[in-house]
């Protein structure tokens, strides 16, 4: 039995939960997610503005903490913090190695070829079309807009940094769920074929992927029961067996909790067809999961199968889709809402008397219509109060400019008895969007570096 624990759900998430995992209790590996379509497009602009940046540095502010920790333990750790730039992100691991007396003590294994940015005129010129899959549009429409390029890698490269004897692995795209089943691969010896081991380790991996959310967090299930624990949250472990059944647990004493309605929720998160979960190592069936409680905050998952993986691997493609600005102001008891509404109806003229061209001009009354849309029936005239949400997006950067400057002249020119303005005109700010499309498999081929830390 090996035990993978959560370390990290996004690039953004509590940074003690690594050192929580490490110091609360037994583990044998440690898998850290940073990286969602959005966040490879950032990095990818991080490393225009520098070439040695690129990656998520929270890892190594992490990494400066739990590092001696986990070399004395013989902790290994798993990430996918290299984003954009895994070779960056491995500098300045070794640095932070360096500083904390590890010469000799570590090694290092970095996975690159994931990243087709560069690649992508040699290939539409070969006939690869990368054509979005919601779409059909070949991504020629858009290439000169093009952020990032990214092919979606799977488990054997990491697989062999660990078979190299690699304490810590970076990856850049890699799947979310091979963070936690390459240790499985690994420490089992699974074969590439052995097709309903791996869709229980990619099961293991989806419920591990969002740190807490399998443990609690952002739970539907219970929540008033155990939610004053989630300031001292645990994050899940995976408690692996070499059949491919697991446990979901987490170190006693923690906050939140595991449970089948919890990590059902997490099975369920960002889930389409449950019997075609596509990774690159093989398709899971989702509707085979058997879940059985096994004691306190432990739930035993079992019974998974899978098939063989397809001839395609998913790439996650940014672009630059033009500019937007969102400004809020409140309006305060009486008739808030009126008001609210009024001023928006000002705004908008004010906005078409400029003849700007605005792809869209949005606006939420929050509290009243924002989350759930308009509610039924006329709003409640005894709101006490309403915030105007505007925002607006254009494919020129101008026109968004000159919303930025309407927003204020409100408190003033409009009606009465505004709130909540602060921090200045609303900021214009760059549309990043998705493209998603499919790639022959044999035009990937990721490799591995290991390095040895000298002195």
């Amino acid at each position: 039995m090996i035990r993978i624990a959560s370390g990290q759900g996004f690039w953004g998430d509590l940074l003690s939960a690594p050192g929580d995992q490490v110091r609360g209790g037994p583990i044998d590996y440690l898998m850290l997610d940073y990286l969602a379509e959005v966040t490879m497009s950032i990095m990818q602009k991080q490393r225009a503005r520098d070439p040695a940046q690129g990656y998520a540095r929270d890892f190594v502010q992490v990494l400066s903490d739990i590092l001696p920790d986990c070399v004395s333990r013989g902790i290994r750790i798993i990430a996918n913090a290299g984003g954009v730039n895994p070779r960056g992100c491995c500098e300045a691991v070794l640095q932070v190695a360096r500083a904390a007396g590890l010469a000799g003590r570590l090694r290092v294994g970095t996975i690159i070829g994931d990243d087709l940015f560069g690649r992508l005129d040699a290939l539409l010129a070969a006939g690869h079309e990368l054509r979005n899959l919601d779409t059909g549009e070949p991504l020629a429409s858009i290439r000169d807009r093009v952020l990032s390029a990214n092919a979606y890698i799977g488990a054997r490269p990491i697989v062999d940094a660990l078979a190299h004897a690699a304490d810590v692995v970076i990856t850049g795209r890699s799947t979310d769920t091979a963070l936690t089943y390459a240790p499985m691969i690994h420490a089992f010896g699974w074969s590439a074929g052995d097709y309903d081991r791996l869709a229980a380790g990619v099961v293991a991996g989806h419920i591990n992927e969002c740190g807490a959310q399998a443990s609690g967090g952002n739970s539907l299930v219970g929540w008033r029961e155990f939610g004053d624990t989630l300031s001292r949250v645990g994050f899940p472990i995976i408690e692996a067996s070499a059949d491919g059944s697991f446990v979901v647990t987490k170190h006693p004493g923690t906050g939140g909790r595991v449970d089948r309605g919890v990590v059902s929720e997490q099975i369920l998160y960002e889930l389409g067809d449950p019997r075609q979960y596509i990774t690159p190592d093989v398709v899971a069936d989702f509707a085979t999961i058997q879940l059985d409680d096994a004691g306190p905050d432990r739930v035993r998952v079992s019974g998974v199968r899978g098939g063989p993986p397809t001839g395609q691997l998913k790439v996650s493609i940014s672009y630059a889709a033009g500019y937007k600005a969102v400004g809020t102001l409140v309006y305060v008891w009486p008739d808030a809402v009126e008001k609210a509404m009024l001023a928006d109806r000002i705004l908008r003229e004010r906005l078409d008397r400029m003849r700007l061209s605005f792809d869209a001009v949005r606006t939420e009354l929050v509290g009243w219509n924002a989350t759930h849309g308009q509610l039924a029936g006329p709003p409640r005239a005894d709101a006490p109060e309403i915030e105007l949400r505007i925002a607006v997006r254009a494919q020129a950067k101008g026109p968004v400019e000159a919303f930025t400057r309407e927003l204020a002249p409100l408190i003033l020119t409009g009606p009465p008895g505004v709130t909540g303005f602060a921090g200045g005109r609303p900021r214009t700010q760059e549309i990043v969007a998705f493209w998603p499309a499919l790639i022959d498999r044999r035009e990937i081929e990721p490799h591995l570096v290991v390095e040895v830390l000298d002195a």
